[in-house]
């Protein structure tokens, strides 16, 4: 049973899953609380553990097919060989029926909430498997593809509890888009030698140099007026405003640390940051919004 709990956890990437359904569930809770043609909403908390079990199973069948498609390659590096499919606890057959189980009875769950939110869980899935996994090893815009489907949580979020795409959703969509890019791309230099045995191309550059350092800094840069966007369009208040500022600037300032030094260590720091950075945001915003 052990040994099943660990390979089920790396099969389905179990940290990647909960932080994006911990982002979905945030913004739902920040949805209900939007009025609907000037009236004011309770919060469906049975929804609410809808949107949690689906999102779960529609993440986790992603990042099935995401290892189905690349077993050959998770056996070349060394973070990733001991997955259950490179390391033959699973076989491919039994990954994608996993992921297709997961998906279907995922996006059900999803769809019960309201066909936006379902068919933007089948637009995630697919966009992710078929479109930026195999981009990885072609070109560094696969980051930018990837950031799509990887800032989707927010609205999906949303979109199941107010049951429309609007401003706010949009938003809520730029600010995790926009962070993915420096939290990418700090995992890329962190990771480079390994990716480099499955020829992935990840940083801007395709390497660790000067220009894909600057960029990295640059993306912190902009985050930091895509993150103030609640408060400018009057649905945050001062301290979304106050912790958005503060946070970016540490993010900035470690990036800009990793420019300057080209090193390891600062990448690392700014990975680390990264992962700080958006339950952070996300829950003050949610503070400020009901508050």
């Amino acid at each position: 049973m052990k040994q099943f709990l660990a390979d089920f956890s790396k099969l389905i990437k179990f940290r990647l899953t909960f932080l994006v359904v911990f982002s979905a569930s945030v913004t739902f809770l920040i949805g209900s609380k939007v009025p609907v043609d000037g009236i004011s909403q309770d919060i469906n908390w049975t929804n609410w553990l809808i949107l949690i079990v689906g999102g779960f199973l529609v993440t986790s069948a992603a990042n099935c097919f995401n290892e189905v498609i690349e077993v050959d390659l998770d056996k070349l590096m060394t973070r990733t060989k001991d997955r259950p499919m490179p390391a033959g606890h699973m076989t491919t057959g039994q990954g994608l029926v996993s992921g297709l189980v997961m998906g279907l009875l995922g996006t059900w769950l999803l769809g019960k909430l309201n066909i936006e939110t379902g068919l933007l869980s089948v637009f995630s899935i697919f966009l992710y498997a078929f479109a930026y996994t195999p981009l990885k090893r072609k070109s560094p815009i696969a980051v930018f593809v990837g950031a799509i489907p990887g800032a989707l949580p927010p609205l999906i979020g949303y979109v199941a509890a107010h049951g429309k795409i609007d401003q706010i959703a949009v938003i809520l969509f730029l600010i995790q888009f926009v962070w993915q890019f420096p939290h990418f791309w700090a995992i890329a230099w962190v990771l480079d030698d390994d990716y480099k045995k499955a020829g992935f191309r990840l940083l801007p550059t395709t390497k660790r140099d000067k220009t894909s350092a600057f960029i990295t800094f640059l993306s912190t840069l902009i985050l930091i007026p895509v993150s103030l966007m609640p408060t400018f369009y009057g649905f945050g208040g001062y301290y979304i405003a106050g912790v958005s500022i503060l946070a970016g600037l540490v993010f900035a300032a470690l990036a800009f640390k990793m420019w300057m030094n080209l090193d390891l260590v600062s990448a690392r720091k700014v990975m680390f940051c990264s992962f700080f950075y958006l339950p952070i945001v996300q829950l003050v915003l949610l503070f400020d919004f009901i508050a």
